[in-house]
């Protein structure tokens, strides 16, 4: 089994009284890409705001490289190499393409991810450099989110929901350049509603159900039916 870049132990969050997530454990290897799939409000958005410094966890919750991160805020985790794309890619309105690209290159964290190569996985992007973010297309704007996180070169990129309101032709092109980022070096952690999708992808699985992981597993020994089953606590 492959050293562990990212372990999650027994992590739990609250939003005040509300407890979302119930001792959840998780890991993603070096160059591995784990998908982590449920319903909605099964925990999945909460899980990775806690591995990004989003939400304040136990210290020793969350582990990155063998180095306990869960009480560090969000610019920390950063600069410890982890990258979140948000649900819904909260992109800034007021800057261009390629100014939200360059906000996330600010730390300067050495890698081989730049505008050029940004340019180079996402061409649309470059034609649309000089463009307000608002005026590209949905799938456009999650190609820049993507990007933008890629630019601070982490070792390991958060999606959250990046097919959400996407047509399949899109998603299907997003999903194509991923070989293309992991390549790179990078682990990848995908929180995603569609089943097929997370089996395609990825090479372990984790379905959460109501704050608690209800299975997990290598995705090639896992069926369909299995999963369906613990993604709908049936």
């Amino acid at each position: 089994m492959p050293e562990p870049l990212l372990e999650v132990r027994g992590l739990d969050a609250h939003y005040g009284d509300f407890r979302a997530l119930f001792g959840v454990s998780l890991d993603a290897a070096h160059g591995q890409i784990v998908a982590v799939i449920g319903a909605n409000g099964a925990g999945k958005s909460t899980l990775l705001k806690s591995i990004a410094g989003m939400m304040r966890a136990r210290r020793d919750s969350v582990l990155f490289a063998g180095e306990p991160i869960g009480d560090l805020a969000a610019h920390a985790v950063v600069a410890r190499g982890i990258a979140l794309v948000p649900e819904g890619r909260r992109l800034f309105p007021s800057l261009t393409v390629e100014e939200n690209l360059l906000i996330g290159g600010r730390l300067g964290r050495p890698g081989p991810w730049d505008l050029k190569r940004v340019y180079e996985l996402f061409p649309i992007l470059a034609e649309r450099r000089n463009q307000p973010a608002p005026s590209l297309s949905g799938g456009q704007q999650q190609m820049v989110a993507i990007g933008r996180a890629l630019m601070s070169n982490p070792r390991l990129l958060l999606c959250d929901e990046i097919s959400l309101g996407l047509a399949p032709i899109i998603i299907r092109d997003i999903y194509a350049r991923i070989p293309a980022i992991v390549a790179e070096g990078l682990s990848l952690v995908i929180v995603e509603q569609d089943i097929v999708q997370a089996l395609k992808i990825a090479s372990h699985i984790y379905c959460l159900q109501e704050g608690r992981v209800a299975l997990s597993g290598e995705a090639g020994a896992l069926t369909r039916e299995k999963i369906s089953a613990a993604y709908f606590g049936v």
